[in-house]
């Protein structure tokens, strides 16, 4: 484990001492020793490998050069992950950023990965240095705007692998439902094949006469036709499989309780079935239904396959779309088609909490041609935040309207609303109201960029206690075509 390093033992050197090895550094390679009179004395340091230099958090703010070693920097997560943010050697300075940006603590822990000579510099001379040397002032300048630069695309980055773990992990349970689905029915079918195999072989010893084999033609036609019973109610529905269960009971037919649920659900009832009892004799009535209840089972399991392999190609191709939408440079562009993809596989967290969508698609909005890209981002960032605000249960409605020439998407919350005070923020990166280590305040920056940059559109919010809805606007003419 690192250990802290004690800095009491920093011995002071004169800049102009240290003058033959500054020019070293780029930064002050095209300084004077009287550019450097105003540095007054650098504390030099000799830090074995392995040392924490300072954490993250502390009070003391100081700007550094590497005279000799290598260190890193990283910031650590609530989970205990590590994110590194840079690693600076020979010849480079450091802690400009958190001096310039006015902050009063170290945002970033930062390590020796080998042994290092340091030279600190006190904010005051720093500051003084950067008013009087415009060479210095300059190459410190450029090294700050690189290095956020660097840092945003890193946090951008790992914003968009956090995002697609999310996704991920909400494919995975996506899928696991249809195809335990799938394999439940599977399994039944077997065991229901097994057992109507049996009971066909046991009528076929019983020399069926020719009216019942028309009247097991007749059944297993009526299976093999499509639903014809209207939705019942649960209520109508119970009452509907008691009353079969009694009268299959009352004319001896075995396993009644079980054959009942079945085919009540795939609509049959007594009238159906009555032909039967009058043409099969006792000891062959309760295997013809028992034979009938596995045909209708079969079915009815072929069918759960069947959706199950349909909702499974549906999230397939829900991926594909939102991970390819924008591969061309130009291509064709269907919100509504872009919308649903990230409903699909975003469907795990509104279960979780048990949101409704409503749906209030604009049948007339036209298919854009566009270069942009990133779109689907912008409605898996906004319906995000909607489900992390929205009460258990609630809604979120999603509509689409056009307005002249732009296509516009709005997404509602029933939430607590934004505060009067952050609504000014709501765009900038790194602003979040979320507890530590939840949110990452690049949600909304990341949509705003995307639709401004990408697009040429625009995107808006209106707030009050229990309504919030973010407007995105899109040009239906992109302005990089025009």
């Amino acid at each position: 484990m690192a250990q802290q390093v004690a800095t009491a033992n920093a011995r002071k050197v004169s800049a102009k001492e240290l003058y033959p090895e500054l020019r070293r550094i780029p930064t002050f390679s095209q300084t004077s020793e009287e550019d450097l009179a105003c540095l007054g004395d650098v504390d030099v340091l000799d830090v074995p490998a392995g040392s924490i230099l300072y954490r993250a958090g502390e009070s003391a703010v100081y700007f550094w050069i590497v005279l000799h070693g290598e260190l890193r920097a990283y910031k650590s997560d609530s989970d205990g992950s590590q994110m590194y943010i840079n690693v600076v050697k020979d010849g480079d300075t450091f802690g400009e950023v958190a001096i310039l940006a006015g902050h009063a603590v170290t945002g970033a822990t930062c390590e020796t990965i080998t042994d290092c000579t340091l030279g600190r510099v006190l904010p005051e001379n720093f500051w003084s240095l950067m008013a009087t040397c415009p060479v210095v002032r300059r190459a410190v300048l450029e090294n700050m705007s690189r290095r956020l630069e660097a840092y945003t695309a890193l946090t951008l980055h790992r914003e968009k692998l956090i995002s697609l773990g999310t996704l991920a992990a909400g494919l995975m349970h996506e899928l696991n439902n249809p195809g335990a689905a799938a394999k439940r029915a599977a399994s039944q079918l077997r065991e229901n094949m097994t057992r109507q195999q049996e009971l066909s072989l046991r009528m076929s010893r019983a020399q069926l006469s020719p009216d019942q084999l028309e009247c097991l033609a007749q059944l297993q036609e009526e299976v093999f036709t499509p639903a014809k019973h209207p939705a019942m109610s649960s209520l109508e529905q119970s009452d509907a499989e008691e009353a079969l269960t009694e009268w299959l009971e009352s004319i001896g037919v075995e396993n009644a309780w079980k054959m009942a649920p079945t085919l009540v659900a795939a609509g049959w009832t007594r009238g159906d079935i009555e032909c039967a009892q009058e043409s099969f004799p006792s000891n062959v009535l309760s295997d013809a239904l028992n034979w009938l209840e596995a045909l209708v089972s079969n079915v009815q399991l072929v069918g759960t396959i069947e959706e199950s392999i349909a909702r499974v190609t549906e999230l397939v191709m829900a991926v594909k779309k939102y991970a390819y939408e924008d591969k061309n440079k130009q291509h064709k562009l269907d919100i509504h088609d872009t919308i649903q993809s990230t409903l699909t596989i975003l469907g795990h967290k509104f279960r979780q909490k048990q949101i409704t969508i409503e749906k209030q698609f604009n049948p007339d909005i036209p298919v854009l041609t566009t270069c942009g890209s990133g779109i689907s981002q912008v409605w898996t960032n906004l319906l995000d935040n909607a489900i992390d605000a929205s009460p258990e249960p609630g809604k979120i409605t999603v509509r689409t309207w056009t307005e002249g020439e732009w296509v516009c998407v709005g997404i509602t919350d029933q939430g607590a609303g934004i505060a009067p005070e952050h609504r000014a923020k709501v765009f900038e990166p790194f602003f979040t109201t979320k507890p530590v280590g939840i949110g990452t305040g690049l949600g909304l920056d990341i949509a705003h960029r995307v639709v401004t940059g990408h697009y040429g559109g625009q995107i808006s919010f209106a707030s009050e206690p229990g309504k919030t809805e973010f407007v995105v606007k899109l040009p239906m003419t992109n302005p990089k075509e025009v």
